[in-house]
């Protein structure tokens, strides 16, 4: 498309990287570089400044619908799990951690108060805030939706169902990032392309500063403490009860002995409901090979560099995997002992994009073996799907561009 067929107003990228969330914060800088020359914006449901921690100053899109003359051309949903997530969960993460915990406890057995509540934080009605309310920007356009996700959402309430789907017929385009929630939409009627999470795209486009970042600072220290190499390991805070950290201990003592590498800790976001320094301090008491190393950063481009001179990841985050696969590391997620192995959206993930026999998901008491399978795994097919899946996404956002 030629400038002289858009409209003149900019384009929005939306999404839930008005919060810090690893993989959010990555989706609007591949987009970026994806769509060069063009005059963009960037939205949330907050205004939030993600400068410090390498994301982007980010405007509230209601406050961005109330700029007189605004009139994007294009309004791109640049991905994530945003199908399944609502109101009360986007309210909360927004909330400074601190206060978060209160603001929970305050409305657990009240749920009518606590979406009351939710809507005055958000300033919008939406069940699902972070899919675009059509007449915030009327005149708008494209709608589009970027390998978005929701493989939860057949288990959603009737009426955020209902305005989930209204929503996805209205978009002129949508991709999915995951079969299963291609099904679910095809199940609704709605046609949705198959393509990657946008963050396969880390290694092809931001190889050489990812590369830079890892000889200086917090990547760089990780790497001396371990000459041998180390396994870049996260979780979040769900995992935080005595009995599962003592299960991941043990797991990680096992790996770490079986293999001669040490282990990084790091947080791959520190929004309410994710990860916690202090789940990682009480999993170093209860170690007993060489103390891990508790990596601080929270600079999304630190993160990309520990993972990716990692010599395999381990973890509960997505975009970890996502990362470490487009880097053609070992990867394995791992699950709550209360979820079962094959659910969730990494599972979903995995199923829909690794290659028959890679490791995908495992329960917490098969950590150290999932990690031993995966680093036996083969090399050279994971080197292809890297390629694979970076190229899959270049051809999957033509459809994006063209409109």
């Amino acid at each position: 498309m030629t400038p002289t067929q858009r409209t003149s107003g900019p384009d929005i990228l939306f999404g839930a990287f008005d919060r810090h969330n690893f993989g959010d914060l990555l989706l609007p800088h591949v987009l970026t570089c994806l769509l060069p020359g063009r005059r963009l914006r960037y939205a949330g449901l907050a205004r939030r400044n993600l400068l410090p921690f390498g994301g982007h100053q980010v405007g509230a899109l209601t406050q961005l619908a109330a700029c007189p003359g605004l009139c994007p051309a294009n309004i791109i949903h640049v991905g994530g799990e945003i199908l399944c997530c609502d109101a009360w969960e986007a309210a909360v993460m927004l909330q400074p951690p601190d206060q978060a915990a209160a603001v929970i406890a305050r409305f657990e057995d009240r749920p009518q108060e606590r979406q009351a509540w939710a809507r005055g934080v958000l300033g919008v009605e939406a069940r699902a805030p972070y899919l675009l309310q059509q007449a915030l920007f009327p005149q708008a356009r494209q709608v589009i939706y970027n390998a978005v996700g929701g493989v939860d959402l057949d288990r959603r309430d009737p009426a955020m169902r209902a305005e989930v789907l209204g929503k996805l017929r209205a978009a002129a385009h949508v991709s999915v990032r995951d079969a299963q929630t291609r099904r679910i939409l095809q199940a609704d009627g709605i046609a949705a392309s198959l393509v990657p999470d946008p963050a396969a795209m880390v290694a092809a486009l931001f190889g050489a500063r990812i590369h830079h970042r890892a000889r200086q600072g917090e990547p760089a220290r990780s790497i001396q403490a371990f000459p041998h190499g180390y396994l870049a390991v996260q979780f979040s805070a769900d995992f935080g009860d005595d009995e599962t950290l003592r299960q991941i201990a043990s797991q990680l003592d096992r790996a770490a002995r079986a293999t001669g590498y040490g282990v990084v800790l790091f947080r791959a976001g520190a929004a309410p409901w994710h990860d916690d320094l202090s789940c990682y301090r009480r999993l170093a008491q209860c170690m007993r090979t060489p103390a891990p190393h508790i990596f601080r950063s929270l600079d999304i481009w630190d993160i990309c560099a520990v993972i990716a001179h990692s010599r395999g990841f381990a973890g509960s985050s997505l975009h970890g995997r996502i990362v470490a696969m487009a880097y053609a590391l070992p990867r394995l997620n791992f699950v709550h002992p209360g979820q079962a192995p094959g659910t969730g959206k990494q599972a979903a993930y995995a199923a829909t994009w690794e290659a028959p026999g890679a490791p995908r998901t495992v329960a917490v008491q098969e950590l150290a073996d999932g990690i031993g399978q995966a680093l036996a795994f083969e090399r050279a097919q994971r080197e292809q799907t890297a390629r694979e899946l970076a190229a899959a996404y270049r051809r999957g956002f033509v459809a994006v561009d063209e409109h």
